[in-house]
């Protein structure tokens, strides 16, 4: 009886590992990075979107499936005027970069939160990426911007009512996997890991519906200074965890 009991050896390399279908990413830590350096919290962002660029193509590489990364909160409006200017011009350039150098690239494009309150002219590069990419057969890649968890689940709750008053859905026949259908993330499976780099241990109003079973990996290095080495390391944490989803 004692062979039921084994433990599972541990998994130590990446190919020997089962990939998750969908991870997470809460890139934090910019501003750390950049004041560490006595640098402009700008120039972190600017790190950061490399650090960005080459993990989403990693992450494609390496087989993952969805990858969502938390771009822009809904509360990160209340940072200095400069700071946002700065992001907003980072996003342009990384969307017309996107449009121009990912031709080749097999990664869809979708972005995930409340649009409203970007510019006529990202929302229009935004448009043109998902358009461009909608037909290509690789990586889902979800860049969250001005989205809250929260807020994402106020807008599905308002969908959902609106849907209701006008006979198109029964309250009766509201569930969790409706739910699910009408949140930004629809038609995708839940995370299976989400990454936190900076060491810090919040949530931070991320995925806060479909992060219920989400394995959580925090690791103390700033986002900016994340390489494919911590991805891996984080990927061979979560191949090593025990999932029961509430069970035994």
């Amino acid at each position: 009886m004692a062979f039921f009991n084994r433990k599972k050896p541990e998994l130590t390399d990446i190919s020997q590992i089962e990939l998750p279908a969908h991870i997470g990413i809460i890139m934090d830590g910019n501003g750390r990075w950049a004041k560490k350096r006595g640098l402009p919290r700008s120039a972190g962002h600017s790190a950061g979107a490399q650090t960005f660029r080459k993990i989403a193509r990693y992450c494609s590489d390496i087989g993952i499936k969805h990858l969502t990364v938390y771009a822009f909160s809904t509360e990160n409006w209340r940072r200095p005027e400069k700071e946002i200017n700065a992001l907003m011009k980072l996003f342009k350039e990384y969307l017309e970069e996107a449009l121009r150098d990912f031709k080749d690239d097999s990664i869809v494009l979708k972005f995930i939160g409340d649009r409203t309150a970007f510019s006529p002219e990202l929302l229009q590069l935004m448009e043109e990426n998902e358009e461009e990419s909608k037909d290509r057969d690789g990586m889902v890649l979800n860049i969250a911007m001005n989205y809250g968890g929260r807020a994402e689940l106020v807008t599905a709750m308002q969908r959902i009512a609106a849907d209701v008053k006008n006979d198109q859905l029964s309250a009766d026949a509201i569930t969790e996997q409706v739910i699910s259908d009408y949140l930004y993330t629809s038609g995708q499976p839940d995370p299976d890991l989400i990454i936190r780099p900076s060491g810090e241990h919040r949530t931070s109003n991320f995925l806060l519906w479909q992060s219920a079973y989400s394995e959580y990996v925090i690791m103390d290095v700033l986002w900016p200074d994340f390489k494919e080495e911590h991805l891996n390391q984080a990927l061979i944490e979560f191949a090593n965890r025990n999932r029961r989803f509430g069970g035994v």
